[in-house]
Order: C-alpha cells, then structure tokens, then sequence
C-alpha cells in the first residue's frame, strides 16, 4: 500500500492510461478524484473501478484555468487534501504534414498538451504547499518528447515542451517537498495509438504497427498498466530522490534511435 493515506488527481482519466493508474493508484490505498470533460465517460470508469468511497469524478476541462482551480478544490473538499498530480489529459492532434496542419490543428494540441498541463502543475503546487510533504507531481509526455517522425508536429512540439516545463519546475520545486516528473510512454496498445495507425495509414493501419514495432528492441508494444506501474512507483516514497527526469516506458525504443 505505497500509497496509502494519500490523495491523487488523474486528468484525462477517461483515457486508457488514465484509468488504468487510477486502478493502480487504488489497490496501493490512495484516494483518487478523476476529471476529464465527459461526466459520462467519468462515470463509466468510476463504475469498472469499484473504489467505493476512495474514488470521486469531477468533470473539467484541463484547459479552462477556472475549472482546474474549482476541480483541485473539489479534491481537497472531498478528500482533505492533494498529494499527487497525474496530469496525464492529451490529445495526439491531426496527422498530417506540417504544411497541411491549420493554425487550430495546432493551436488545439499546444492548449491541451502544454497549457492545459501547465494549468495542472500550477493549482498542485498551491494546493500541495498548503500540506508540507513529499508530495509528487507526474506528467504524460511521451517518446515524442524527445525524438520526431513526420506527420505529428504540433504533437512533437508539445511534448518537448511538457519535458521543458517538467524541467523547469523541477528546479523551482526542489526545496519544497515537492517533486516533479515525466512519464515517457511509447507505442502502447491503447486507443490513442490505434487512432495514429489509422490516421497515418487509413487503409492499412496494420503496416504502421509493424513498423513501430521494428523500432522498439523488445519488440512488442506496451500495456497502459506497463505505464501505470511507472506513475505510481514517481508518485510513491520509493521515488524520494527522482525529479526532473523523463522516465521511458517504450521497450528500449527511444534508446536505440
């Protein structure tokens, strides 16, 4: 129960890794509040979790600073205070080439991705200051944050930016007891990534999984509870001396690239 007697947000919890780190966060004792904008998807999760009393929704959008504040309050009403951040909301974006992305394609992306995470750092850490502690921030980036590949740029772009801001606040944060890091996940076999296949290649989104799998030396994509394990081991006191990393969950792939 390594995180018993705390208190987690999960945004974008509706998302595959999003739910399957509230479920961890629940069987290691934390009291999980979920949030994303669909009251119904939320409910949906809460229900195949079976938390009883330990779990909690607010819906919200990450991007609205009104809504994050009102969603860390709700938390703290609800469950006395805030521990834990998982500021894991994202979305992938349009894939197309940079030329042929809008001004909205990539304005939408950078809103969720760099503001909307900045937006759940900022109302943690006056929440988590109110409770001296080791408290842990975690936030989705991806292997997109630190490598490319055509098709994705404004998803690119704003996971290098995630890996900046974690960086940053890091250094803001390291005398505080409260601690800052990334998660870095790679193909996983989740919606997000099935969605990608099927953008980049509609006819034949099976090609586009052979080939991400041929990069990644274990050859297999991961598990989102893969990336869950990783997110709670950042959020418990086993991590006591980790922040400002970008931990990979990506089977070598970004190591051999």
């Amino acid at each position: 129960m390594r995180l018993k007697k705390r208190s987690a947000i999960v945004t974008g919890a509706t998302g595959d890794i999003g739910a399957a780190t509230a479920e961890k966060f629940l069987s290691e004792g934390a009291k999980v509040m979920l949030t994303g904008r669909s009251s119904k998807k939320l409910e949906k999760v809460i229900q195949s979790l079976d938390g009883g009393k330990n779990i909690e929704s607010f819906a919200a959008d990450v991007t609205n600073a009104s809504e994050v504040e009102e969603l860390v309050e709700r938390t703290i009403k609800v469950f006395g205070k805030v521990d834990i951040m998982f500021a894991n909301a994202g979305t992938e974006g349009v894939a197309a080439p940079l030329e042929d992305q809008s001004l909205d394609d990539f304005a939408t992306v950078l809103n969720t991705n760099v503001i909307g995470v900045w937006l759940s750092i900022k109302y943690a850490i006056k929440a988590m200051k109110k409770n001296p502690g080791d408290s842990s921030i975690i936030v989705t980036s991806s292997g997109a944050g630190i490598t490319g590949y055509a098709g994705a740029s404004p998803y690119i772009a704003s996971k290098h930016a995630v890996n900046g801001l974690v960086k940053g606040c890091a250094a803001e944060l390291a005398d505080s007891g409260i601690r800052i890091n990334a998660v870095g996940p790679g193909p996983i076999d989740n919606r997000m990534m099935n969605d990608l296949a099927k953008s980049l290649n509609p006819e034949q989104p099976e090609v586009v999984r052979a080939a991400f799998e041929q990069l990644i030396p274990m050859q297999r994509w991961g598990a989102n509870e893969e990336v869950a394990n990783m997110v709670t081991f950042l959020a418990s006191n086993e991590a006591s001396f980790c922040t400002g990393g970008i931990y990979m969950v990506d089977g070598g792939m970004t190591a051999t690239l």
